[in-house]
C-alpha cells in the first residue's frame, strides 16, 4: 500500500480475550477448512476464523470454475478429507450432473452454492467452531512464540488465544504479523496475475458442442481470431469453461495484470478491472460463440482470484528440481502430481508448464509448513515453503486441502501431548494417523502404515 505521510499513535488499551483453544485455524479456503476439520476430528477445541461469510477460499470468493486435478493420471493422489469434500458436493448437485462426474477426479466443476452449505454441515458436525466476518489484524509474539492473535469484526477488536495457529491464509498473514521471513514473486517481484471467474446462465451448451472443433475446446481458435481484429482485448488464448448444466458455465477467462493479493489497494484495483473485463468477454462470447448468444452474466467473484503473494521460509524449502526428481522425504505428509502452472506476469511474458510423467508425484514435507524461527504456528495452503517454481504447482486446492488434512492432524497430536512446539512432533506417528485417515502418502508409506494398523 501507499506508505503513509504521518502516523497516529494509539493508546494503550485492554483488549477482551473472544477464546482460548487448542487449535485457531486463520482462514477458510480449502486449507484451512481441511486443518479444521481434522484437528476437531482427532479431538482438539477448534476456532475457524474467515474473513467472508462462508467457508471455500478461491472455489467461492472467487467463483474459480473447477477443482485442479487429484490424480497424477493414473490414480488420487489427493485423498482423505479433500477427496471427501470432492465427493460430498458432487452428490448434492444435479442428477445429470452427478451421473456425468461421478467417477471423474480432474477438473470437476464447482457449484459454490453446494460447497458453501457442505462445508457449513461439515463444521457444525465436527463441532468447530466457526466465526464468519473475522480477520487477523495482528499478533502478539514473544520470542518465537505466537501469544494471541487479534481479531477485527463488527463485534468489535479481540482476542484470541490458542496452543497452536494454522496459518492457512493463503498469504501467510500470521507468520508475516509474527516476524516471520517470508519471499514473494520471481527476482524482480513478479507475480502471476489475478482473474476474475464469472459466471453465466442462458447458455446452449448442446449448440456450443456442436461448433467446438471450429473455435476449439477452449475457444482458443475463436480467441486469436478476435485478438487479431481487435475485438477482444485479452492476453492469454484459452478460457476454462466449467458447464454446471446445460445452460450454465463458470469461466476461469482473462487475466487482470500486477495485482498483489497482499495490497489492499492492488485487489480493489483488481476487482473495478475485473468485472469491466468479464463484462467485455461476455460481450464477445454472445457475439461471436454459438451457444452463447443470450448469455446473462449472473455473477463475478467477489474477489479477484490470487495465484501467488508471500511464500514463508520454513526449515525446508521445495525446489524445482525436488519436482522434476520426484522426490520423497522421510517427512513426507502429502503428494503432488500437479503440474508448474506460472501464468505470465505481463501481457507480453509467456506461460511456465512444466508436466511429470503419468503416476509421478513429489512429497511434501512437514518442515516446509513450518515458519524458521517460530514454534507454535503451522502453515498450510500456497504459502508454504517452495521456491517460485514450485509454488506454481503445490498452490492449487486439492493440494490445499492434504497439507490443511496434515496441519490440522499435527496440531491435535501435539495438543495431546501438551506441546506448542511444532517440531516436538513424531513424524511417524503423524504419517501413521494420516494414513489411517485416507490420506495417501505415496506406496511405500501407506503400505507401512496400513500393515501396521
Amino acid at each position: 500500500m501507499t506508505q503513509p505521510k504521518s502516523e497516529i499513535r494509539i493508546p494503550e488499551r485492554r483488549i477482551p480475550l473472544y477464546s482460548e483453544v487448542d487449535v485457531l485455524v486463520a482462514g477458510g479456503g480449502p486449507s484451512g477448512v481441511a486443518a479444521a476439520l481434522a484437528a476437531a476430528r482427532n479431538g482438539a477445541s477448534v476456532l475457524l476464523i474467515e474473513q467472508r461469510g462462508y467457508l471455500g477460499g478461491m472455489a467461492t470468493v472467487s467463483q474459480v470454475p473447477a477443482f485442479c486435478p487429484y490424480t497424477d493420471q493414473v490414480k488420487p493422489v489427493i485423498r482423505g478429507i479433500g477427496l471427501e469434500i470432492l465427493n460430498d458436493m458432487k452428490c448434492n448437485m444435479e442428477e445429470t450432473f452427478r451421473k456425468d462426474w461421478q467417477d471423474m477426479l480432474d477438473w470437476v466443476p464447482i457449484d459454490a452454492e453446494v460447497l458453501k452449505r457442505v462445508l457449513d454441515d461439515k463444521m457444525m458436525e465436527a463441532g468447530v467452531q466457526v466465526l464468519y466476518h473475522t480477520f487477523v489484524g495482528d499478533v502478539l509474539h514473544k520470542d518465537g512464540c505466537v501469544e494471541a492473535v487479534i481479531i477485527h469484526n463488527k463485534s468489535g477488536t479481540q482476542a484470541v488465544k490458542g496452543n497452536i495457529y494454522i496459518d492457512a491464509t493463503s498469504d501467510a498473514d500470521i507468520t508475516y504479523l509474527a516476524g516471520g521471513q517470508l519471499l514473494k514473486g520471481g527476482e524482480n517481484g513478479e507475480l502471476q496475475p489475478g482473474t476474475m471467474c464469472f459466471v453465466l446462465t442462458h447458455l446452449d451448451r448442446s449448440q456450443f458442442l456442436s461448433s467446438v472443433e471450429v473455435h476449439g475446446k477452449d475457444l482458443k481458435h475463436a480467441i486469436r481470431q478476435a485478438k487479431e481484429e481487435g475485438r477482444l482485448h485479452v492476453a492469454r488464448e484459452w478460457a476454462g469453461i466449467s458447464w454446471l448444466n446445460n445452460h450454465t458455465a463458470g469461466l476461469n477467462f482473462g487475466h487482470v495484470f500486477g495485482i498483489d493479493g497482499s495490497n489492499a489497494e492492488d485487489l480493489t484495483r483488481g476487482a473495478i478491472q475485473g468485472r469491466a473485463l468479464a463484462a467485455h468477454i461476455t460481450e464477445w462470447l454472445r457475439e461471436a460463440i454459438p451457444g452463447f448468444e443470450n448469455a446473462f452474466l449472473t455473477l463475478t467473484g467477489e474477489q479477484v482470484g490470487i495465484r501467488e503473494t508471500r511464500r514463508i521460509v520454513g526449515d525446508y524449502t521445495i525446489t524445482a528440481d525436488d519436482f522434476m526428481a520426484c522426490r520423497s522425504f522421510s517427512d513426507d505428509i502429502a503428494r503432488n502430481a500437479y503440474f508448474i502452472d506460472i501464468h505470465m506476469a505481463k501481457p507480453t511474458s509467456g506461460m511456465t508448464m512444466i508436466h511429470l510423467p503419468a503416476g509421478e508425484s513429489h512429497g511434501i514435507p512437514y518442515r516446509s509448513l513450518l515458519p524458521a524461527g517460530i514454534q507454535n504456528v503451522i502453515v498450510a495452503g500456497r504459502s508454504i515453503s517452495t521456491d517460485r517454481a514450485t509454488q506454481g504447482s503445490a498452490r492449487v486446492m486439492p493440494n490445499c486441502f492434504a497439507m490443511g488434512e496434515a496441519a490440522g492432524t499435527a496440531a491435535a497430536m501435539l495438543r495431546e501431548n501438551g506441546s506448542n512446539e511444532t517440531r516436538s512432533i513424531d513424524v511417524s506417528a503423524l504419517q501413521s494417523r494420516l494414513v489411517r485417515q485416507g490420506a495417501w502418502l505415496g506406496e511405500a508409506l501407506n503400505e507401512l502404515y496400513l500393515e501396521q494398523a
